[in-house]
């Protein structure tokens, strides 16, 4: 850890902070898929609190839901709009994975390949499959008006603005992540920016399969088996620490900061 340059420690943080900058934006773009003029700062702290807890502990999309019902419901929101807003940032999660994971497999499938053990032009198949998904979602948000109803509950899929605000906010998300993740394998050399982003989105294709908490031990074992010597243990510590630890030390204070704002004014 020591040999990685203080430099890119540091950009490794300001990518990880923009990173949680932009998971803000997915809980704005559910907020607002609903209709619902809630402030940023408040969608902020509900977002951040959930994110930087839920990430860590696993099963992120339970754990941080529970977290968000919290907090929306104590603003005036009901379970079925809550639902909608973790399921809306659920859907932008894999529209950012789904557009990174093309780019990646298009741009770089000799390394893909090589891990999944498939040919190249397979590779690249898998990669534009995923773009055309995307596309295919901002189809529908543009021509399906018609709501979905589930029992009680009715879905309608956002509007074709949101759904574009959800591709590129979704998207600048994981290229972030990866940002981060170069940067703290720079002590082992020049690393390029594809190769790390085409690890961490095997790795994240692992960490979906395993439900590990907080892809701990997958993602460090993903990445190792795909960068090779340049993923040194101690650079894979570093991102663990910069990225989910740090976070989770600010998100827990201030979850139970909130909760005793929360309770003092029900109080009152």
């Amino acid at each position: 850890v020591a040999e990685i340059p203080t430099g890119h420690l540091v950009a490794a943080l300001c990518y990880s902070a923009a990173s949680y900058l932009c998971l803000t934006g997915f809980d704005w773009c559910g907020v607002r898929a609903i209709r619902n003029d809630l402030a940023y700062p408040k969608i902020a702290l509900a977002s951040f609190v959930a994110l930087s807890i839920g990430q860590s502990i696993g099963l992120s999309g339970l754990s941080s839901g529970a977290l968000r019902y919290r907090y929306y419901a104590h603003w005036g929101m009901n379970t079925e709009d809550v639902a909608k807003i973790v399921l809306l940032s659920g859907v932008t999660v894999g529209i950012g994975l789904a557009v990174l994971t093309g780019v990646v497999m298009i741009a770089n499938p000799a390394e893909a390949a090589a891990v999944l053990r498939i040919s190249e032009p397979v590779v690249r198949a898998i990669g534009a499959a995923c773009l055309l998904v995307v596309a295919g979602y901002l189809g529908l948000a543009a021509f399906a008006r018609a709501p979905v109803r589930i029992r009680k509950w009715t879905f309608r899929m956002p509007s074709l603005r949101i759904a574009l605000a959800q591709v590129v906010i979704g998207t600048i998300n994981f290229a972030l992540v990866a940002a981060a993740l170069r940067e703290v394998m720079s002590a082992t050399g020049d690393v390029s920016y594809l190769k790390a982003a085409t690890a961490y989105v095997l790795a994240n294709v692992a960490i979906i399969v395993t439900h590990a908490p907080g892809g701990l031990g997958v993602l460090e074992a993903t990445v190792r088996h795909v960068m090779g010597d340049q993923a040194s243990i101690g650079s894979l510590v570093a991102f663990r620490v910069i990225y989910f630890f740090i976070p989770l030390a600010i998100g827990l204070p201030l979850a139970l900061v909130a909760e005793a704002v929360f309770r003092t004014r029900k109080a009152t």
